[in-house]
């Protein structure tokens, strides 16, 4: 209680109200073990987020935990302008042996956010420094998100995290998401067509000579409520972004390191060859902060000349390629080649999905949507309409607190309930979470509908 007392007093937690917290103060976590975390009390609650979705393989990984300790006992941490250092070295040649397209060097930062900052300015510089000055905008969906620093929040659409700071926004242009459970073009998913790739080539018809990019998260708009869409759209505009000369912007800080169950969600889909490539998050297997933009020789190339020509790419960030969280990810992507994590997954992503589908028979459950280890129920009022509960309403909270007495945290996106599990999980820790779940969603049906 002394600690919490102290909370209350000098914190200010992130995505929280804090004047919540006088009634529903936050968990105390001191430890945790594979996909459990412990409070003080030594209550567990299942991580089914992965602690807001980096944890890979578990939490306190021996081998990651190992690979961290001895680099301390070497390098902490040193510039990285003007050094380098063998952790960055070996996860960069890692990185990029394993990355989509044509994507060969790497700027390593240390977040999703600043991951994404840097692509977005490279995309910009690159046309800058390629004498097509007019190219100064960029296209991202109205569902999508891509990080709360100015220039991501810019390409963001999601109002309720970022509407407030709008006037601070540089102009970009939204396309309509694949969002098929509320289509944009009003169809039937039976008779979809994609029309909504039709709206994107049409304002790339009109505006490509002022585009610098397209921004996209490959196969789940994460953020915007874990919606799963399909992997012709990627491809067409994949396509169209190659046919309107305009840079192809993935942002995998959520879906990359094995979510969906490819290594990378892009690898859903043909023919997907990126032009800057966002990581963070599962990076370091969800150990330390990390991030990193990788991209092509092409966009590589343009930044390279004499000095005096003032073509370099000035940014850069304190904690640029920390050797630690550098260590981390090296150890990180050896667990997955020496654990075959993704040929493990193939035996429980069937199990997780024929779990998913038992939730449809629910009467809050509107849609249900799942790809890899993610997985969303989103709750309505009312299924036929569609009808959603308002804002005010809060159900979800009312879903996380009753997950929390149940052992399992389930902090929910609005009315969108999902889990983002550990690619560590076990059956029978799968089994109790999905059991666990539904039971809280079902049991919630006269609390949110009175």
């Amino acid at each position: 209680m002394d600690l919490l007392k102290k909370d209350a007093e000098f914190i200010w937690h992130p995505y929280t109200q804090m004047k919540d917290c006088r009634k529903f103060p936050p968990i105390l976590i001191n430890r945790a073990k594979g996909v459990k975390l412990y409070d003080k009390q030594g209550n567990f609650y299942y991580d089914t987020i992965s602690s807001w979705w980096c944890n890979v393989h578990g939490h306190n990984h021996p081998k990651i935990k190992s690979a961290v300790k001895k680099q301390f006992d070497a390098l902490e941490h040193v510039v990285f302008a003007g050094f380098t250092h063998e952790p960055a070295i070996l996860l960069a040649e890692k990185l990029i042996s394993i990355a989509p397209g044509k994507l060969k060097k790497i700027f390593f930062s240390d977040n999703g956010s600043t991951s994404v900052e840097v692509a977005l300015k490279m995309s910009y510089q690159y046309w800058q420094n390629t004498g097509k000055a007019k190219k100064k905008n960029f296209i991202s969906l109205d569902y999508g998100y891509h990080g709360d620093t100015i220039g991501t929040m810019s390409v963001s659409g999601v109002d309720l995290f970022n509407k407030v700071f709008s006037p601070l926004f540089f102009e970009s242009f939204k396309a309509p998401s694949p969002y098929c459970y509320r289509c944009p073009m009003g169809k039937d998913i039976s008779h979809c067509g994609m029309d909504c790739v039709n709206a994107l080539e049409r304002l790339l018809i009109k505006r490509s000579d002022t585009i610098c990019g397209i921004i996209l998260e490959p196969m789940v708009l994460a953020a915007g409520g874990m919606i799963v869409y399909p992997k012709e759209y990627l491809s067409r505009a994949a396509a169209l972004a190659r046919k309107y000369d305009v840079h192809l912007i993935l942002d995998e800080v959520a879906t990359g390191f094995g979510r969906t169950g490819k290594m990378f969600a892009c690898e859903h889909a043909d023919n997907i060859e990126p032009d800057l490539f966002c990581l963070s998050k599962g990076i370091t297997g969800g150990c330390l902060p990390l991030g990193a933009t990788l991209t092509t020789k092409k966009i590589f190339n343009a930044f390279y000349a004499d000095y005096k020509k003032k073509k370099t790419f000035f940014h850069g960030h304190t904690y640029t390629a920390n050797p630690l969280a550098c260590s981390a990810g090296v150890a990180s992507l050896e667990v997955f080649r020496e654990e075959k994590t993704l040929d493990r997954m193939k035996e429980m992503i069937p199990l997780f999905h024929r779990g998913m589908e038992k939730f449809r028979d629910l009467t809050l459950a509107g849609d249900v949507r799942y790809l890899g280890m993610l997985g969303a129920v989103e709750l309505v009022k009312d299924k036929p309409s569609k009808k959603g509960f308002p804002f005010e309403k809060r159900i979800g909270l009312e879903v996380y607190k009753r997950g929390l007495r149940k052992n399992i945290v389930l902090r929910p996106l609005g009315n969108v309930i999902y889990l983002f599990l550990p690619l560590c999980i076990r059956k029978k820790e799968l089994e109790e979470i999905l059991d666990r779940t539904y039971a809280i969603i079902r049991d919630s049906d006269y609390f949110l509908n009175k």
